[in-house]
């Protein structure tokens, strides 16, 4: 009999990708039978999945709700969402990953599966302390490890799709057709990149094929890491537009983004000086991408089926 993989965020970068490649996988779809968990299931995306998934509604404020998602379960694929609110960012995330938690355990599941992120106020000593969406993951992700439970952690790098989604991050236009990509740091700051929507679900398949192997482990999920110096020489490539850096101030920065300005400006200068998941960060990369299973997406090749598209 089939174990039941419940998996948050069904229709977003993460969910739809692990359950993309656990349908194509011959072993793991037999294995697991994929119960889809989102907000709305009325959506396009939602329905584009009731025909091959079973599909339940699941929200953080409605605790009866994951009750019901979660009856039944053996396996938790369990993420939160930025609120975008920074004064409580943090404990709208943090609570979210704990109430799932709470209820996968008190429901009798095996194994929860939780998307975390590098702890930045503790990694840099407390110098960075208002990068709440990672600090909330990091603690969500302790208090998971405590549970009677077992449980493994995947932390993503950044996501390729955000250069095109982030349009607040994204190049701006300039005099003689240059275009700009500022940032609060240096040309060398180094970026572990992951196709998102193409390869969450290879790493969580790593982990969904040997759970007692990977038990308490994380994977520092990216393909590998990228200077801002190719990054830009490939976003240029691929939009066919001459795009140059420019480091600028913080305040600056800040003074450019529309939202959690904080947030963003404390999170790249926490990469440019302790790197992306702490010290080590190259040789995380390293190990989690030997160990994904099945061959990950190079940013070059992503570009490449997924062109960068600049308007003014």
């Amino acid at each position: 009999m089939s174990k039941i993989l419940a998996i948050f965020g069904a229709t977003g970068h993460q969910g739809s990708s692990i359950i993309n490649f656990v349908l194509n996988d011959a072993e793991l779809s037999q294995e697991y039978k994929i119960r889809a968990i989102t907000r709305d299931v009325n959506t396009d995306k939602a329905k584009q999945l009731a025909g091959k998934v079973e599909l339940v509604q699941g929200d953080f404020h409605s605790p009866s709700s994951i009750e019901t998602a979660l009856t039944g379960a053996h396996t938790v694929f369990a993420m939160t969402f930025p609120s975008f609110e920074a004064d409580k960012d943090f404990d709208i995330q943090y609570n979210s990953a704990k109430a799932i938690a709470d209820v996968a355990v008190s429901k009798g599941a095996s194994y929860i599966i939780f998307s975390t992120l590098p702890a930045v106020s503790r990694i840099s000593g407390g110098k960075y302390t208002k990068v709440t969406p990672f600090d909330a993951k990091a603690k969500a992700e302790q208090y998971i490890r405590g549970l009677p439970i077992k449980s493994a952690f995947v932390s993503l790098g950044s996501f390729m799709e955000n250069f095109q989604e982030q349009f607040f991050v994204a190049p701006q236009p300039a005099a003689d057709g240059i275009w700009i990509l500022t940032r609060n740091h240096s040309l060398k700051t180094q970026l572990p990149l992951i196709d998102a929507v193409g390869d969450t679900g290879k790493f969580v398949g790593a982990i969904l094929a040997e759970p007692e192997k990977y038990s308490g482990k994380t994977f520092c999920a990216a393909v590998k890491l990228y200077t801002f110096e190719e990054i830009v020489d490939l976003l240029s490539k691929s939009s066919g537009k001459t795009i140059k850096f420019k480091q600028i101030p913080d305040e600056e920065f800040k003074a450019s983004l529309p939202l959690m300005g904080d947030v963003f400006v404390e999170g790249y200068r926490y990469g440019e000086e302790f790197g992306y998941f702490g010290p080590g960060t190259e040789e995380l990369v390293a190990w989690a991408a030997e160990h994904a299973r099945g061959k990950l997406t190079t940013f070059e090749e992503y570009l490449e089926e997924h062109p960068f598209q600049l308007s003014a």
